[in-house]
């Protein structure tokens, strides 16, 4: 039993699900599987009851549960106490990361208890376009970046950390509101709001229409979130944003709503979000990169909501 096996066990464990656990630990199912089962073969018995629906812990599986996350809780303290006496005490932490992350991840919060955690390290944060970003984890001026996947260079990588479907918004009043969910194609004949280009959702909307061999009429372009969902709500045209997004702008009671739909299409468009950096095989080179990944992911609380 090695700590891998431990946190691939947490992962089933918390989702129930062996897909969207491999999803949350950037690994292939079969590579998960194959892994549980040599935990279990290794303690002398299943962990799980496994069912075509779902996955429940058995009696041996729920004891585990509650060591396991003694074990890798006290493994991180323990990394902590040793990076500090070996130099991380001091040194400084570069970020960057796109406009619209906080729906995704809560950057400050996270920040926040990384320097509870390390005060000598010195974090500077840069917000930019993905394309810009990526190269510059490329090129070493960044430690991380949380962004939209791309072409990343030589020694450089990146963990999945969203993968989320975009919905249609569109004013209350809009005979869309009353009607059956929408296909993308039965969209391109109306006027949409959306971000500039340099913003990677716009490219994501721009690359669905044009897989479907259609233009669609852009009437405002805008630089933020909020305003162009301002826009939408007072009738000005129609936009496709990541549903965490649009549930959020329903549920404010202070904001003139939206309504929000579902896409009939078996695939719609999927917003994802990575965080890119330099190293390996999802493994961050850089120390203090690495301890701040750590303390993101480490199960008490975190901010990444893994989809």
């Amino acid at each position: 039993m090695d700590l891998r096996q431990l946190e691939c066990f947490i992962a089933v464990a918390e989702e129930r699900h062996f897909s969207r656990a491999a999803q949350r630990l950037h690994l292939v199912q079969s590579g998960l599987s194959h892994t549980i089962r040599a935990l279990e073969a290794d303690l002398g018995g299943p962990l799980f009851i496994r069912s075509t629906r779902k996955v429940d812990l058995t009696p041996a599986g729920r004891a585990l549960l509650v060591e396991a996350h003694r074990i890798l809780a006290a493994t991180r303290e323990a990394r902590l106490l040793v990076t500090q006496v070996n130099g991380m005490a001091r040194g400084q932490l570069r970020i960057g990361a796109i406009h619209g992350l906080a729906h995704f991840v809560d950057l400050p919060s996270s920040l926040g208890r990384f320097r509870q955690q390390l005060p000598g390290i010195d974090v500077q944060l840069l917000l930019d376009g993905a394309a810009p970003l990526l190269a510059a984890v490329g090129e070493g001026r960044l430690d991380l970046a949380f962004t939209q996947p791309g072409g990343t260079g030589a020694g450089t990588t990146s963990r999945m950390l969203a993968c989320e479907d975009l919905v249609l918004i569109c004013a209350p009043g809009d005979p869309l509101a009353a009607g059956p969910m929408p296909e993308l194609a039965a969209l391109a004949e109306r006027t949409f709001v959306d971000l500039k280009l340099d913003w990677g959702m716009r490219r994501l909307v721009d690359r669905s229409f044009a897989a479907l061999g259609l233009a669609r009429t852009i009437s405002f372009e805008v630089n933020d979130l909020n305003l162009l969902m301002d826009f939408v709500a007072q009738g000005l045209g129609l936009a496709l944003v990541p549903e965490s997004v649009a549930r959020a702008r329903a549920g404010d009671r202070v904001a003139k709503p939206v309504a929000v739909l579902e896409l009939a299409d078996p695939e719609p468009p999927c917003w994802e979000v990575v965080v890119a950096f330099r190293g390996r095989d999802g493994q961050a080179s850089d120390r203090v990169a690495a301890r701040f990944l750590d303390l993101m992911v480490a199960g008490d609380g975190g901010p990444i909501r893994y989809q």
